[in-house]
């Protein structure tokens, strides 16, 4: 088991490793949903639960598979679990919020192929993190996921109020803002333990 600190795992995942800004994982909602803080918010919150169920199942996953000699079908067990857990959660909202259903469209449905959930699945598990590790990843990398989706989306709303040269509208600034908050973010690589 690691010896990393609780504190340190999730200051890691949500600052210095940033799925989104550091390792470029889940870049698709990101562009996608990022056009407003509150859509932005509400898919972060999806993904930050989709995040932690798959992190806890992945743990448990992970080792009744090395118990049974079986860790090769790992990757398939996480798939499972990942696509299970976002039905669940796409259910949930369409039922209980149905305008944030439609607003979130296909991103919603497509955070079942979001490689940041499995990256996480698969980064906990060569990490050998313990139980309450994992729980501090997954709740560390979807308050990073989170906030790099709110950060996007803020610029963009303002940006939707500046002068923008005709040449740099629409996703070439969104690409632009997306590398300048991924260098801010490298600002966060002292912290690392």
């Amino acid at each position: 088991m690691s010896e990393q600190s609780l504190w340190s795992v999730f200051v890691n995942a949500a600052l210095v490793n940033n799925f989104v800004l550091a390792y470029f994982l889940g870049i698709c909602p990101f562009m996608g949903v990022s056009a407003k803080i509150a859509t932005a918010t509400r898919m972060g919150g999806a993904v930050m639960f989709v995040m932690l169920v798959s992190s806890v199942c992945a743990f448990l996953i992970h080792h009744a598979l090395l118990a049974i000699g079986a860790p090769f079908l790992e990757l398939i067990a996480f798939i499972v679990v990942i696509a299970s857990t976002v039905q669940l959660v796409e259910m949930f909202i369409k039922k209980m919020s149905p305008a944030l259903f439609r607003a979130l469209g296909i991103f919603l449905p497509l955070i079942t192929t979001n490689c940041a959930i499995l990256g996480l699945a698969l980064f906990q598990t060569n990490r050998d993190y313990g139980f309450l590790q994992c729980v501090a990843f997954a709740l560390g990398a979807g308050a990073g996921f989170t906030l790099a989706l709110i950060l996007m989306a803020g610029i963009r709303e303002k940006l939707a109020l500046a002068e923008v040269p005709e040449v740099a509208k629409g996703s070439a600034i969104a690409l632009v803002v997306a590398g300048i908050l991924s260098m801010a973010f490298m600002g966060f690589a002292g912290l690392a333990a």
